[in-house]
């Protein structure tokens, strides 16, 4: 058995989990040598929602973030979560944008890219996948979305895992963002994705159930090859298992990671402070530090309900969470299962809290949710119900193909749009993605680099990725 290996998340997917993504870069600094030190499989530090946050509430330059972490940890594989067609964003993008996009994150450091699809639509993929495959050193990492349903058994999860490896995968991801994973049925998944597929495999779990430590150690006794941990100041509640505990728990086995727990000590007063700081300020809420077994009923992942609460707040209608729980897997089943990760998180949820807070069920309907439920996303893992469709889209034709076949080549078209704020290359694909927010943090920005005082511009705000 080979060593396990360990992905950290605690520069991305812990501080988006607990704290809605807003760990500034100048917090992740004073420890950026010392992660690089440890040996990590690699460190997940971009992608996800923190390309978003960086522009909407950090004013921070995500590509200026991506080429310093690189700068800072050139021993270390750097990590993203990159949402296939989606790219970084909500929607599908054409092909010349997404090549694009691709090649730039290559020539900006990026040594390994998780791709997923939240439909679980393998179409999505193949165009990201090929693109991936052309930049140099660059691994495609497929993460498959578990989520719970009769349609998801384990033979669905084999089947796809299979597909992922045969259209050019070099690693899989069982991605479980919403804590729905337990020990046992980990096991089992694992057993028989690892018996069918050669390439590596990875868990990715959350602790929101309180059964992340538990999972991740069945995973690894199943043959898991490597497993997603945060450093423990910003774990547990709806992050991750320990970093630390789970290296000393395979500590002197056949499964031992190999990296030195006192090394791994001693990064852990820095984001103990941080930790202390960000509840202080309020940017974590103490509800997101417990488990809430809950989770495996309303099947919602932790940077969803922080937002959820979030959002909620903002309207002065914290009270109505309970409620909005509930009417998140009844939405869900209506818009034909997807596993809930970003965007179909933010599309279920935003429509929940539509549903509750106006009183009745669809009175008011996103036009996201229009267009997930027309097929502007993807293939639903099951048929969504005619009359419900009829309801939310009337006599329009729902999309049978893949989205992005339907969308005409667009890169020039949004070079000549953003032009005038563009001082970098990649400040197109930011434009692309952030078209509303983008130009008032590029006038910030460029306003800085040229001694211009402007007046901070207010940022717009919405629910946020999980």
């Amino acid at each position: 058995m080979a060593k396990v290996k360990i992905t950290e998340t605690v520069l991305r997917d812990a501080h988006q989990s607990l704290l809605a993504t807003r760990m500034p870069l100048s917090d992740m600094m004073p420890a950026l040598d010392q992660i690089d030190k440890i040996g990590f499989h690699s460190v997940e530090c971009w992608g996800g929602a923190t390309f978003d946050a960086c522009i909407r509430f950090l004013d921070e330059d995500p590509w200026e973030r991506l080429r310093i972490l690189k700068d800072h940890m050139p021993n270390t594989k750097l990590q993203m979560l990159f949402r296939g067609q989606n790219m970084l964003g909500y929607r599908p993008y054409a092909d010349d944008v997404l090549k694009y996009c691709i090649q730039k994150i290559g020539a900006n450091g990026m040594d390994i890219m998780r791709i997923f699809d939240a439909l679980n639509d393998l179409r999505n993929l193949e165009t990201t996948i090929n693109a991936i495959k052309l930049e140099k050193g660059m691994e495609a990492q497929v993460a498959i979305s578990y989520t719970t349903g009769d349609t998801y058994t384990t033979q669905y999860y084999v089947d796809y895992a299979k597909r992922c490896e045969e259209i050019g995968a070099d690693s899989i991801c069982l991605k479980d963002m919403a804590a729905l994973l337990t020990p046992y049925r980990t096991y089992e998944l694992v057993k028989a994705i690892k018996e069918n597929v050669k390439i590596p495999l990875q868990l990715h779990t959350h602790y929101t159930s309180g059964l992340a430590s538990m999972c991740c150690l069945k995973a690894v006794e199943a043959g898991v090859d490597a497993i997603d941990t945060a450093l423990s100041p910003l774990a547990l509640g709806t992050s991750h298992a320990p970093t630390e505990s789970m290296v000393a728990a395979l500590q002197g086995t056949e499964y031992d990671t190999g990296l030195d727990l006192k090394a791994l000590a001693a990064i852990r007063p820095h984001f103990m402070e941080l930790r202390k700081k960000y509840i202080e300020s309020g940017l974590i809420d103490q509800k997101m530090l417990a488990a809430d077994p809950k989770a495996l009923l309303a099947q919602v992942p932790g940077g969803m309900l922080s937002n959820l609460l979030s959002q909620l707040k903002q309207m002065g209608k914290e009270d109505q969470l309970d409620a909005v729980m509930e009417e998140v897997p009844r939405v869900r089943k209506d818009a034909g299962m997807p596993p809930l990760v970003t965007p179909s998180s933010q599309i279920v949820g935003s429509q929940a809290v539509m549903n509750v807070l106006y009183g009745e069920r669809y009175k008011k309907v996103t036009n996201e949710f229009k267009a997930l439920v027309k097929g502007e996303y993807g293939r639903t893992p099951i048929a969504i119900d005619p009359e419900l469709r009829k309801k939310i889209i009337g006599d329009e034709a729902p999309i049978e193909c893949r989205p992005a076949d339907l969308i005409a080549p667009e890169l020039e078209t949004l070079k000549a749009e953003c032009a005038q704020w563009c001082e970098q290359e990649e400040d197109v694909l930011t434009y692309a993605q952030f078209p509303t927010v983008a130009p008032k943090f590029f006038e910030q920005r460029n306003a800085k680099k040229h001694g211009v005082d402007l007046e901070h511009a207010d940022k717009e705000s919405q629910v946020h990725p999980v």
